[in-house]
């Protein structure tokens, strides 16, 4: 058993209406009703499995339903889960609760529901406010929409958005992309996730390819966007995260500063770590199966794995990382990334400072460049 003073939690609901031709996520397309209350039963069954892991009592700072669209189901059943969970684990008093919400899968009558559940911060899946984009992109909500749901949360008591928005989509030009930014930041969130679309194994984009934006395009739609945020007062805190008047994810944070965390739900995945040793865990992936027993699989991860999966988290941050950190996560000794640094930093893709590493602008721009290197 592996002991964590602060942990997060995530949770992962599997079913959508429709499966977009980007995603590689773990989700479904809804056939037939959803099964509410047996789903979330097996999620109470899956946590309890996963406690016996800790020898003590974590303090879970941050809890995250995602998906697949958590917006679908309905707020009764959302509440009962975090009762549940406030039941089996200590919640610190100011934990940060978020849903990700589809614009096309909810309403202001959902929005108050999930507040009164104890939801208080809200990712919204908007990925662009272009009509003939969001048809591509396979969404079922329209710019409209995406507005409309925005205002609807507001009223209903958020104080606590996050709107997902892609830039490099499918014949998208210059003027599109800053147009679709603008949007964004015009309906004044807290956060803002701004980040390029990329084509992944396993998706619709991936069968079929669409001509998406040549590099110089890419590049200017990416610089230019960078000065707006900016100027808009978002404060960028990792690639493609951007957050105003402090409101950074607690919960993305943990996993980008390789903190511990459980994942409950259909593809689940969970991570543990104490004096260098660390555990991954994964569920049952198949929705009807991990209804049928949501079972655990776990390996402990090689000192090799460990140096990149830490350089591959911690180097996403504009900050870095401390060797405190490094070493305390992974039980290595920092002497063993000296080759990893000179190399890092003649390329201009690192900044040694007086307590860790620290990527440089151009480093979070080629971070796939920069972990090579690692040995």
């Amino acid at each position: 058993m592996l002991t964590s003073p602060t942990i997060g939690l995530y949770i992962h609901f599997p079913w959508c209406t429709r499966k977009c031709p980007y995603c590689d996520f773990n989700s479904h397309a809804v056939s037939g009703q959803i099964p509410e209350t047996a789903y979330i039963q097996q999620l109470l069954q899956d946590l309890d499995q996963d406690l016996v892991l800790l020898d003590d009592n974590p303090t879970v700072t941050s809890i995250f339903l995602g998906g697949g669209t958590p917006s679908l189901f309905q707020p009764a059943a959302i509440n009962t889960l975090l009762i549940s969970i406030q039941q089996r684990l200590k919640l610190d008093p100011r934990v940060e609760i978020t849903l990700e919400a589809n614009p096309g899968t909810t309403d202001y009558a959902k929005f108050s529901g999930y507040v009164q559940a104890g939801v208080n911060r809200l990712s919204m899946g908007v990925q662009s406010f272009n009509d003939i984009q969001l048809k591509a992109l396979g969404r079922i909500h329209s710019a409209a929409e995406a507005s409309r749901a925005f205002a609807a949360a507001r009223a209903a008591g958020f104080e606590n958005i996050n709107i997902d928005l892609m830039h490099g989509l499918p014949g998208q030009t210059f003027s599109a992309a800053m147009q679709d930014l603008e949007q964004g930041l015009n309906l004044e969130p807290e956060h803002l996730s701004w980040y390029q679309l990329t084509i992944e194994p396993n998706t619709g984009f991936y069968r079929y390819p669409p001509t998406l934006p040549d590099d110089d395009a890419l590049w200017s739609i990416y610089s230019e966007g960078l000065v707006r945020l900016k100027a808009r007062g978002f404060e960028r805190y990792e690639i493609s995260a951007f957050a105003k008047d402090a409101r950074l994810s607690a919960h993305n944070l943990n996993y980008w500063r390789f903190g511990n965390y459980l994942g409950i739900g259909a593809g689940a995945h969970g991570k543990l770590s104490s004096d260098g040793q660390l555990l991954r865990t994964t569920k049952t992936r198949v929705p009807a199966d991990y209804l049928k027993a949501p079972n655990r699989r776990s390996s402990p991860i090689a000192d090799a794995s460990l140096q990149l999966e830490f350089l591959m988290n911690s180097l996403r941050l504009t900050a870095g990382f401390d060797w405190a950190t490094y070493e305390a996560n992974t039980g290595l000794d920092r002497a063993g990334l000296n080759r990893f640094v000179t190399q890092g930093q003649a390329k201009g893709l690192l900044n040694l400072t007086s307590e860790g590493l620290q990527p440089t602008t151009r480093g979070l721009q080629f971070l796939n460049d920069l972990l090579l290197m690692v040995d």
